[in-house]
């Protein structure tokens, strides 16, 4: 059986240079870029970005020709993220699985703030993403919900609004906020 192909991996793999050292340069902007868009918002600078990567401002330029294509470059290289995370976990106990998911989607709520704030909704990386990302992680709560871990009287998109909301408040620590997560994901799990 072949794993299903999902719109933003072929986007992300679109993108990625082929040579080893180009691919190098560009997987530590992602880094970097992902590192600055959370600390400092969508207004972080672009030198800031290639000195964390350990490259000139140039090599950022080659890669990602404007500021919109290194943001949407690195949202989609994290909904790519999501849907390997959510293909490594499907075979874990169906709720085990969607609490893994939804902390490494909890992590992804950071950047996709920072980056949505330059990026339209209706562009085609959006699309792109919204569909893998549902495509990944709809089943994981589906198989949650069928083995009557999950409730039943919410949907996927009600999940991921729940944890949008919560994620999209400051915390003292990411302690603070695994605590906050799991007080609302008890009230997704059904009680034995």
């Amino acid at each position: 059986m072949t794993a299903p192909s999902f719109p933003v991996s072929e986007i992300v793999a679109s993108r990625r240079p082929h040579r080893k050292d180009a691919a190098r340069n560009y997987d530590a902007l992602l880094a970097a870029a992902r590192e600055a868009f959370a600390e400092h918002g969508a207004e972080a600078s672009l030198e800031d970005i290639a000195r964390r990567a350990g490259v000139g401002i140039g090599t950022l330029y080659r890669n990602f020709p404007t500021r919109r294509h290194l943001f949407e470059s690195v949202y989609a290289d994290e909904v790519n993220t999501l849907v390997r995370v959510a293909q490594e976990v499907a075979d874990r106990e169906p709720w085990e699985a969607l609490t893994a998911w939804l902390d490494r989607f909890a992590g992804y709520m950071v950047t996709k703030r920072a980056v949505r704030e330059a990026l339209n909704d209706e562009s085609e990386i959006f699309a792109a993403c919204r569909e893998s990302m549902y495509a990944a992680g709809g089943p994981l709560f589906a198989r949650a919900q069928e083995a009557g871990e999950a409730r039943e009287d919410m949907d996927f998109t009600d999940l991921l609004r729940m944890i949008a909301g919560i994620t999209a408040t400051a915390f003292d620590d990411d302690v603070q906020r695994d605590r906050v997560l799991s007080i609302a994901l008890d009230g997704v799990r059904v009680s034995r």
